[in-house]
């Protein structure tokens, strides 16, 4: 759920070099969704949102695409996005994936391009998935 946390609070919780470059994953998060971004938890910087509900009768709502950047950046994804797009992540820089997350320890190694096009195919997914669910 969104929270009343700040967007500068969030971002001071970045630590070491990735301090100095969560201001850059704003600016790329804020142009790919032209969104202004809004606190989740306490922690996630989220742009967008859209409601979810599981087959389990469980509901909520979460953002479109996101971020939190603490120890290394944490990109918030589309769920499976690993799979979808291997031949970016290939192309990417060093990092490592979970179902929905991309993680990066310093944006500063990854191609700037290759992390645009994968949040945008990952904002364009979930919007697609939304569109679909109606």
């Amino acid at each position: 759920m969104p929270s009343d946390t700040s967007v500068d609070e969030a971002l001071d919780r970045a630590t070491g070099p990735r301090h100095d470059e969560v201001n850059d994953l704003l600016e790329l998060f804020q142009d790919v969704t032209q969104q202004t971004p809004v606190v989740w938890a306490d922690r996630i910087v989220g742009f967008g949102q859209y409601e979810y509900a599981y087959d389990s009768g469980r509901e909520g709502i979460a953002p479109e695409i996101a971020f939190a950047s603490g120890a290394k950046h944490t990109l918030y994804l589309v769920e499976g996005f690993a799979d979808r797009w291997p031949d970016l992540l290939d192309r990417l820089g060093p990092h490592r994936t979970s179902i929905a997350c991309l993680y990066l320890t310093r944006l500063s190694a990854v191609d700037r391009d290759v992390l645009r096009e994968i949040l945008e195919r990952s904002l364009a997914a979930v919007r697609d998935g939304r569109e679909a669910n109606r």
